[in-house]
Formats: structure tokens, sequence, C-alpha cells
């Protein structure tokens, strides 16, 4: 079936190999104006979006094909919120519960930089926000 990404490939979905803040270079301007000239190019943002969400697909996609990445609406993860253990990671998964799931990616109201590859934060998934959306994965066979 379908499911919510977690944080872990919700971070690599967005960075597409990148190293940078964004999926098409570094970030430059860290809140909604002066325009953030990588940010601009792939995501919807406070400087960017005119106070509303914007329809999938209006912006470049990363370097695997995937739109919106960056911005337009914080994407929920499966994984509740918590601190990431010391030393080098690879595919973590959150713990086991919690009152805060994590959100990645950045909103349309959001500053530049909230929509960082790296920027993680969480909240209260009982609660609703016109902010946050989803993203549905599907587990390969």
């Amino acid at each position: 079936g379908y499911r919510l990404l977690t944080e872990a490939e919700g971070e690599y979905s967005s960075r597409a190999t990148s190293t940078t803040a964004f999926c098409n270079g570094a970030i430059t301007y860290l809140d909604c104006a002066p325009l953030d000239p990588n940010l601009n190019q792939v995501g919807w943002y406070c400087g960017t979006a005119s106070n509303t969400t914007h329809i999938v697909g209006g912006k470049t996609a990363n370097a695997w094909g995937l739109q919106d990445m960056h911005g337009n609406v914080f994407e929920w993860c499966w994984d509740w919120s918590g601190t990431y253990p010391a030393g080098p990671l690879t595919d973590p998964i959150g713990p086991a519960s919690g009152s805060n799931r994590v959100r990645r990616g950045g909103s349309w109201g959001g500053s530049a930089r909230l929509c960082r590859s790296a920027h993680r934060n969480g909240s209260n998934p009982d609660g609703m926000n016109y902010v946050i959306g989803l993203r549905l994965s599907r587990t390969a066979p």
C-alpha cells in the first residue's frame, strides 16, 4: 500500500544527490526578500507564493524529476520527532512514539531558511494547519 515518506526518505528525495541547501544550489537569502535565486527556481515560499498554495509542477523538478520538495506545503513524515543519535547515520528511523510528527520541506508562508533540504521540525498530528500537506510513497515490491 501507500504510506508517508520517512524523514530520511524525505530529505534524500529532496536532495536528489545534492549536498547544498536546495536541490539546485546554495542558499543566498534566508528570508522572504530579496528572492533567493536558487529557491525561486524550485519552490514556492513567502517570497514567491503570494500567500497561497500552488498546483504541483509549477517550478523546476529536481535531478530525480520530483517537484515541490522545497516549499509549497510542509509535508508530514512517518517518523515521530526526536533528536538524532550522535555519529553518522544511514536511513535513520525516528522514535517509536511521541507527541509531534516530523514535517519537512517548507511552505508557501515560510522563509527560505525553512525550505532547505536539511530543515526539520515537528507538529502535533491532531491539529490542522493550512501550510501542511503530505506526499504519498509506495514501497517497491
